[in-house]
């Protein structure tokens, strides 16, 4: 399966099997230029990627207004777009952040689950984007929020759905509980999952996968980094947005050097090893530069082979 492969996640929906996660649009980490979120953008359409994922709480709305704005250039159904709900960004005088450097200061995130909270918030979202639709709407985080999320939230963007204002409904979250909980309670299409099936961290098989399997629900595995430690497993380098303990790191480098004996890169095998579950549909990769999108199509695309894959299986049950 090649990254540009086209699946099916939902119905009517096909992405490419690897897709463009914009949380660097809003500066994640680090301050991203217009012109290098426009390369990545362009790149991603060169290399046949038709799929753009962004939030209203990357940047507080500046990944929303980037993407949207490069978006525009291009034919509307030459691409699918996802954003989420959660979050309504409200006026502030003291609207720093220290994860998004590129975020807006004039704004402040506030947790809103609610139907009311769901409409607004993609109102907002279609403003920010100067776009007229939005494919995929995720509910975004709601680790505090879940019992609302599932009793408001839901049955709102299923409206939608039937409405056909949008496609697809989903939620997005770094931990697997709470999916599990929507796939099982709910009729969601999609399940964006961070960072909880990756080569350090498989707690997503125990729960979600299989209930997303089992239902028919399609799976998009993101932070397949863990945000930077399995792209590069130095002291120093984030694990699920903050700094990595010693254990982390040293069972990084484990993995790393395991992986170079057998002639395969770190990079290469967090990037495909997600695909390897039958729940698991396609990828979201976050970029800063073309060069990183070139770097990470061509790093999926040189196929792992499975004796690679069974004696790692191995090393990790063994560690």
């Amino acid at each position: 399966m090649a990254h540009n492969t086209k699946v099916e996640i939902a119905p009517g929906v096909e992405i490419s099997t690897m897709g463009i996660g914009a949380a660097t649009f809003g500066g994640l980490f680090t301050s991203m230029s217009d012109s290098d979120a426009s390369d990545v953008v362009k790149s991603a359409f060169a290399h046949g990627i038709n799929y753009f994922d962004t939030a209203p709480h990357y940047g507080k709305g500046s990944s929303e207004r980037r993407l949207g704005a490069l978006l525009n250039a291009y034919p509307r159904n030459s691409y699918i777009l996802s954003s989420k709900i959660g979050r309504l960004l409200v006026p502030t005088t003291q609207g720093a952040d220290p994860d998004f450097l590129d975020a807006d200061p004039t704004v402040e995130r506030l947790f809103d689950y609610s139907a009311q909270g769901v409409e607004r918030s993609l109102k907002d979202s279609l403003e920010r984007l100067g776009l007229d639709s939005i494919d995929i709407v995720f509910v975004h985080d709601p680790d505090n929020h879940a019992d609302v999320a599932i009793k408001e939230a839901y049955p709102a963007l299923a409206k939608m759905r039937d409405q056909g204002i949008v496609k697809a409904i989903g939620i997005g979250m770094n931990q697997s509980a709470i999916p599990t909980r929507f796939v099982q309670e709910t009729d969601i299409d999609i399940v964006l999952l961070a960072g909880r099936y990756t080569l350090l961290d498989q707690s997503g098989a125990k729960d979600l996968l299989p209930a997303a399997l089992a239902k028919g629900v399609s799976v998009l595995a993101a932070g397949v980094y863990n945000s930077g430690i399995l792209a590069n497993p130095v002291k120093g380098a984030t694990y699920d947005y903050a700094p990595a303990s010693d254990e982390i790191v040293a069972r990084a480098k484990m993995i790393s050097d395991f992986l170079q004996e057998q002639g395969v890169s770190l990079s290469r095998a967090a990037l495909q090893y997600p695909l390897r579950h039958p729940a698991v549909k396609a990828l979201l990769v976050g970029s800063r530069s073309a060069a990183e999108v070139d770097a990470n199509v061509a790093a999926f695309n040189d196929v792992v082979p499975d004796s690679v894959w069974d004696a790692l299986d191995e090393l990790l049950a063994r560690k």
